[in-house]
């Protein structure tokens, strides 16, 4: 089991740095480590994106979507169930593939709109 206190891999820290200029403008977002390493964005008590090392430590992202959203994902390519909790519609970018950071802004967002309580959901709409 990976170290929670373990350095970012350059692929996590690559990712790390786009994440956190999407998040930087929703409200009441933080960043905290979990027990197995992974990097997790949250707001309040639920996380909407998680960053691990990856295969080869190039780093891997999973988005809280819906199970609508991650089936069109998954059969337009470059997405796939996020393991564990891919149930839930949390879907992962597939191995080796290069974000499209414009989509993956869309998806983010649309994870912190399903993870995020309404009085913030009112403060986002007003930006």
């Amino acid at each position: 089991m990976p170290e929670a206190d373990r350095p970012a891999t350059a692929g996590e820290q690559k990712i790390l740095n786009q994440l956190r200029r999407i998040c930087a403008r929703l409200p009441e977002v933080v960043e905290e480590r979990d027990g197995f390493g992974h990097f997790t964005f949250r707001v309040g008590k639920r996380s909407f994106v998680i960053v691990g090392a990856g295969e080869d430590d190039r780093g891997s992202m999973s988005i809280k979507a819906d199970l609508y959203t991650q089936d069109r994902l998954i059969r337009a390519g470059g997405y796939e169930r996020t393991p564990y909790i891919g149930q839930h519609g949390w879907v992962s970018l597939a191995s080796g593939t290069e974000p499209d950071w414009a989509e993956v802004e869309d998806l983010v967002i649309d994870g912190y709109r399903r993870a995020a309580p309404k009085r913030l959901l009112k403060q986002l709409d007003l930006k």
